[in-house]
């Protein structure tokens, strides 16, 4: 049988977590009828623990659902507040594009995921439909996990 990783080996979100919060984002958008949606949600260390795209989903979602979550754990605030910041200073943001290889979508619709204690556990990107609402299903599906998103605007 299988020994199990140490508890000290997970890091952050666990999969029973991720694949809550994935579920839950994904229930949000059909109810409220959104496009399909493709929903990442990915580990404190920026690993993958869960991918989810609905049937219909265009081809390039996992990669910018990806890029969504990543850039909120590369800034380390939601990409609510990344999206502002690349309006304001887009010389940065060009730079962000550089260093992380393309990797980070600086738009609404990555959220970092929180424990009760604020500490880092992940984040969560979706794309599909418009960002605020793929922010929506983020957010929902944190919540329904029992965790706190923050999506970079002040508490």
């Amino acid at each position: 049988m299988p020994q199990p990783a140490h508890p000290a080996a997970i890091n952050g979100l666990t999969l029973a977590q991720a694949e809550t919060i994935a579920d839950a984002a994904l229930a949000k958008g059909r109810a409220l009828g959104l496009l399909p949606l493709c929903v990442v949600v990915l580990d404190a260390g920026g690993q993958l623990k869960v991918a989810k795209r609905e049937d219909g989903a265009s081809i390039l979602r996992p990669e910018i659902a990806t890029g969504k979550a990543f850039g909120a754990l590369a800034m380390g605030f939601g990409t609510r507040e990344l999206a502002r910041r690349a309006q304001a200073v887009p010389g940065f943001t060009n730079a962000l594009s550089d260093l992380t290889g393309g990797r980070a979508v600086p738009v609404p619709g990555g959220v970092l995921v929180r424990d009760a204690n604020n500490v880092l556990l992940g984040a969560v990107g979706i794309s599909g439909d418009a960002s605020p609402k793929d922010e929506e299903c983020c957010i929902a599906g944190i919540e329904a996990a029992s965790l706190a998103p923050d999506t970079g605007d002040p508490a």
